[in-house]
């Protein structure tokens, strides 16, 4: 009579799962890096994943900029109110909008939006066996659909989140305006005094990693799907989710170490 196998698995079934999933990533993001500069490069591949990834978010990144920019400043209008400050809020606006909120919510948009359909898309093609058919026809499927899309999401998020804060700042103005009567100039001016260099670069430090973020994992979850039709709803969904919380911890090192340079 055979003995049950104890050592089917090194530490636990859930320890080892979670270590080789990150030994596979951790391979997936070297590939990334080794075929990113390899010709053939795909451009117009890659000028086709940004418009359906940029062009296409647009509406929704404007209404939500817009809509973002005049709620913050109803809500922070009592409070600077008490202590007779109201004439700090559009440098408030500024720094809320271009140092956190721009890149933050684009991201987080963005991540619902695009990496879902990434992961969807590159999923949907991995169980219908499109991508054996690819390497089949001597077409590398990772360099034509995984490096084009990750560098597709990292410039449209890049871009977003400079149009996001424009549009941010632009539905604080009107708020502002409304009520206080200030000029578009004395805004602006107002608005850029309390930003230095070091909010500008890591606004847009943060708005390229994040892009990138979105990109790579909704790439590895799609390209890595199993488990047929199901397993494309959760190569969407846990596209989604990772990219979120990966975003949320990025977010709090970058502040970490902006923070740190800001008072050396």
């Amino acid at each position: 009579m055979n003995k049950p196998d104890s050592k089917k698995y090194v530490i636990s079934r859930g320890i080892d799962e979670f270590l080789r999933d990150m030994h596979d990533a951790y391979k997936f993001l070297m590939l990334f890096f080794k075929e990113v500069f390899k010709r053939p490069f795909h451009l117009r591949e890659t000028i086709h994943q940004s418009y359906e990834i940029g062009i296409r978010s647009l509406g929704l990144i404007t209404l939500t900029g817009f809509i973002v920019g005049i709620v913050f400043t109803k809500q922070s209008r009592p409070s600077l109110e008490s202590f007779g400050a109201t004439s700090w809020l559009p440098s408030l606006m500024g720094i809320a909008t271009i140092r956190a909120l721009g890149p933050l919510v684009t991201a987080l948009i963005s991540a619902g939006k695009v990496g879902s359909g990434i992961g969807a898309e590159l999923g949907s093609m991995r169980v219908t066996e499109q991508i054996d058919a690819m390497e089949v026809s001597a077409i590398n499927p990772f360099k034509y659909l995984v490096v084009t899309r990750v560098m597709a999401t990292t410039i449209s998020v890049f871009v977003l989140s400079l149009y996001y804060s424009f549009v941010g700042l632009v539905g604080a103005y009107v708020n502002i305006d409304t009520t206080d009567g200030i000029s578009i100039i004395s805004f602006l001016q107002n608005a850029f005094s309390s930003l230095g260099f070091l909010d500008i670069f890591t606004s847009m430090t943060k708005a390229t990693i994040y892009g990138f973020t979105i990109g790579i994992v909704g790439t590895y979850k799609g390209y890595n799907a199993t488990q047929g039709t199901r397993g494309v709803g959760k190569a969407a969904n846990q596209a989604v989710v990772l990219a979120i919380f990966l975003i949320f911890i990025e977010e709090l090192l970058i502040v970490q170490i902006a923070n740190m340079i800001r008072y050396l």
